[in-house]
């Protein structure tokens, strides 16, 4: 299928989690605005490493990304737009189709492979909220994760708001099953707690 493609430096979308987004240049204004005229999904994908000489241009992405739908949208008076993107599922890039202003990639979706083993997802959702608690007490905050948010929306949400590199998020982003995903994300608390005595909590 083919999809609009929004390329960031910095931001990596998560299934099911919501990414608010100012819109201003006037490529991605016009991809919003067929976005809204058609079944508003938007594709974000990671910018690799260098892209600056290119930015203007169509520098190299990484090739798997999470699609979003448009739940909210504002558009102000000079054209930009206020957005809040839904992640909906993972896609890997197979090329682009280069006949708009705008970034379109052919992109075939990503299955989740099934996790077999909810008890070990669940002990280690367990394993994450202690260790977000004590990240997030070392900087005198408070969280809050309510016990009926599902496994993974706790995992997914952790992995995108908690200030990791982007490009640790997108390697979390591409692994295959919720599983994987938590564990990586499990050992990367640690090794950020013990290497620097503790993160910059949640955004």
């Amino acid at each position: 299928m083919q999809l609009p493609l929004f390329p960031l430096p910095n931001v990596v979308l998560f299934p099911g989690v919501y990414l608010p987004l100012h819109i201003f240049e006037p490529r991605y204004r016009a991809m919003v605005v067929d976005a809204l005229d058609g079944d508003r999904l938007i594709g974000m994908v990671l910018l690799r490493p260098g892209f600056e000489e290119d930015y203007e241009g169509r520098p190299p992405v990484f090739d798997v990304g999470c699609a979003g739908v448009i739940t909210h949208h504002e558009r102000l008076q000079d054209g930009r737009f206020n957005i809040v993107l839904q992640g909906t599922e993972r896609f890997r890039i197979r090329g682009e189709d280069h006949s708009r202003p705008y970034r379109v990639g052919n992109v075939d979706s990503l299955a989740e492979s099934v996790s077999t083993q909810p008890l070990e997802v669940r002990s280690i959702r367990q394993r994450l909220e202690s260790l977000v608690t004590v990240l997030v007490e070392k900087h005198r905050g408070e969280l809050s994760i309510p016990p009926s948010m599902s496994d993974v929306d706790v995992i997914h949400a952790l992995a995108q708001y908690l200030e990791l590199a982007p490009l640790e998020k997108q390697a979390i982003l591409e692994m295959d099953s919720l599983l994987s995903r938590a564990s990586a994300l499990a050992d990367l608390l640690e090794m950020h707690s013990l290497a620097h005595g503790g993160m910059g909590g949640m955004h």
